[in-house]
């Protein structure tokens, strides 16, 4: 059972709810949550695998994905953070200079929230975001090519090595995601549907199957560490035949890798792979 979308359900069928954000009057709203424990582990930061500074930095990051992905431009955001009593004035400033810089690089003003003490650290981020052309995973049309950006598996493979107690290099993207908002902006205009990849290829190929009501001829083969990793923040999208040669120079133009590898066909797409996130 997929108890994310059974807990939805049971608590809402509003019209806005199963895309990256909720798109409403202009503006965009997504929310992503950071927690110790689930996204990441205090003994990363003990270690000196990863700074509160870059735990921060990527909370905000995660929640910018989603609205690049809706083709809308973050403007605000609230921080809702739970400290741990432990945390001293330098963690503190870490914490704090993580969320300054994610705001400065994407031209966001932090407008609020809420702090609370509690036994371990825990984040969540609300983005309002603008636009005036939103993208929905919904848009797939049959004969659309499909396709990913950037390289898929390595945030799997640091996740790995993290978990087995190994360090990781300070630029890998599990660490700090690399955004396409420049390729994605320009070529929005030609794009029918997207998502970040978040929860894996496979499993958000899924969501874009659910969402758009159609199947996917996969012409290229994609192995399972690839398919499977999670926490890429790449972009999921699909373009008809007649934009392609479009969405290659615009590619080109930002030095943006992108990979097609399916075409939308009649029926439906279900991976059989679970959720990347790793258990206690």
């Amino acid at each position: 059972m997929n108890k994310e979308d059974y807990f939805i359900k049971h608590i809402s069928n509003s019209k806005y709810i199963g895309d990256d954000g909720a798109f409403i009057d202009g503006f965009v709203y997504s929310m992503d949550s950071f927690f110790e424990n689930v996204h990441f582990k205090k003994e990363w930061i003990d270690k000196g695998f990863i700074s509160l500074k870059q735990i921060a930095y990527k909370s905000m990051i995660v929640n910018i994905s989603d609205a690049i992905a809706m083709n809308a431009r973050p403007k605000y955001a609230l921080i809702s953070i739970a400290i741990p009593n432990s945390f001293n004035e330098n963690d503190l400033k870490e914490l704090a200079n993580g969320f300054k810089k994610a705001a400065k690089d994407f031209n966001i003003e932090i407008i609020g929230g809420d702090t609370i003490e509690n036994s371990k650290l825990d984040i969540s981020i609300t983005i309002i975001s603008k636009t005036n052309n939103p993208i929905y995973r919904r848009g797939v049309q049959l004969g659309d090519y499909i396709f990913y950006t950037g390289k898929l598996g390595n945030s799997k493979k640091d996740l790995e090595s993290l978990l087995s107690g190994k360090k990781i290099k300070k630029n890998s993207k599990f660490i700090k995601p690399i955004l396409r908002s420049d390729f994605f902006y320009e070529a929005s205009k030609y794009i029918n549907a997207s998502m970040d990849i978040s929860d894996g290829l496979f499993l958000d190929l899924e969501k874009f199957s659910i969402a758009s009501n159609v199947g996917f001829e996969i012409f290229k083969k994609i192995k399972e560490e690839v398919g499977t990793s999670g926490e890429e923040y790449e972009i999921l999208f699909c373009v008809s035949q007649k934009n392609l040669k479009k969405i290659e120079d615009i590619a080109k133009k930002h030095k943006t890798k992108i990979n097609i590898f399916a075409r939308a066909i009649k029926g439906s797409y279900r991976s059989s792979f679970s959720n990347h996130h790793f258990k206690e």
